[in-house]
């Protein structure tokens, strides 16, 4: 049976972090389907089209990892795309204890399903889109936290 992965987020925009954890799950999964998570009360910093087209251009080169926007119950589209495995990146204890309450939750609604947490590299650990998004908004340079495909 082929491992298909969901990483599902906002990525509000896709940073070098995410990059990382996707990159480095390649050599654990068959494929890994990166979930862009359409939620309309939410606000985003990027139309959701700017951040699917961002990731397909990260990805553009690597034949198992594709993009698909969602709503709803993540485990909801992991059944839709038969996956059955979620991976997250954890930067802090913080992370893991989100993280953590999450995947049990899922647990129970989808029995079949496993989170996967990889760590993220020390030199990311700090990154995230927030402090993206902040940056940006005070009229600075973000370039070096996100893949070069990302031109704002």
């Amino acid at each position: 049976m082929e491992k298909i992965a969901v990483f599902p987020g906002s990525f509000d925009p896709i940073t070098v972090g995410h990059q990382s954890i996707i990159n480095r799950a390649v050599n654990i999964f068959d494929k890994i389907i990166v979930a862009v998570g359409d939620n309309s009360e939410k606000e985003n910093f990027f139309s959701i089209e700017q951040r699917l087209k961002w990731i397909e251009l990260v990805f553009a080169n690597e034949d198992r990892v594709s993009v698909s926007r969602y709503s709803g119950l993540t485990v909801d589209f992991c059944k839709k795309v038969n996956a059955r495995f979620i991976l997250r990146g954890l930067r802090t204890s913080a992370d893991f204890e989100f993280e953590r309450s999450i995947g049990q939750v899922n647990k129970q609604i989808y029995p079949e399903i496993e989170t996967v947490f990889l760590l993220t590299t020390p030199e990311h650990t700090p990154i995230n889109s927030s402090i993206v998004r902040d940056i940006l908004k005070h009229g600075g340079d973000a370039s070096m936290f996100v893949p070069p495909e990302v031109e704002f």
